[in-house]
């Protein structure tokens, strides 16, 4: 719709559509349009707990992960956030501080970076009421058992 407008106010005003019948001599002018766009993933959250909670085990996981492999996310507490990957791995990202925020409207943003990852010590979570935190460490969960 804004990009219907735009073309139509430069036709307007290069004399595209004259009042009179008789040609009109108008030199051509040219217009610039920049369109810049903000790329947010929301990333979705479970709100059912299982009927059997399940005791999970933190061990050791990589820096970052790829945004790709993000499938799901469950938020655990207000210093940690369980992201679910494809193929059902679970993670355990570890923030710098509590942020009671996340769960408020339930999900929270990530914004993708250029080589479409998330980093701990780089990226942050951004809950959808404005707050942020910051990504301290990644632990892969496994069940204890």
């Amino acid at each position: 719709m804004t990009i219907l407008s735009l073309a139509a106010m430069l036709f307007a005003g290069s004399g595209a559509f004259a009042s009179s019948d008789a040609p009109v001599a108008v030199p051509e002018r040219y217009a610039q349009v920049t369109i810049r766009e903000r790329v947010i993933i929301r990333v979705p959250t479970r709100q059912s707990a299982p009927a059997k909670p399940i005791k999970w085990k933190e061990k050791k996981a990589p820096r970052c992960i790829s945004l790709n492999a993000l499938a799901g996310a469950a938020i655990t507490g207000e210093d940690s956030v369980d992201l679910i990957l494809r193929g059902g791995t679970r993670l355990r990202a570890r923030l710098d501080r509590d942020c009671p925020a996340l769960d408020f409207y339930s999900g929270f943003y990530i914004k993708p970076t250029r080589d479409r990852r998330i980093c701990a010590d780089r990226d942050t979570i951004h809950a959808r009421s404005g707050g942020q935190c910051e990504i301290n460490s990644f632990k892969t969960l496994v069940p204890d058992r």
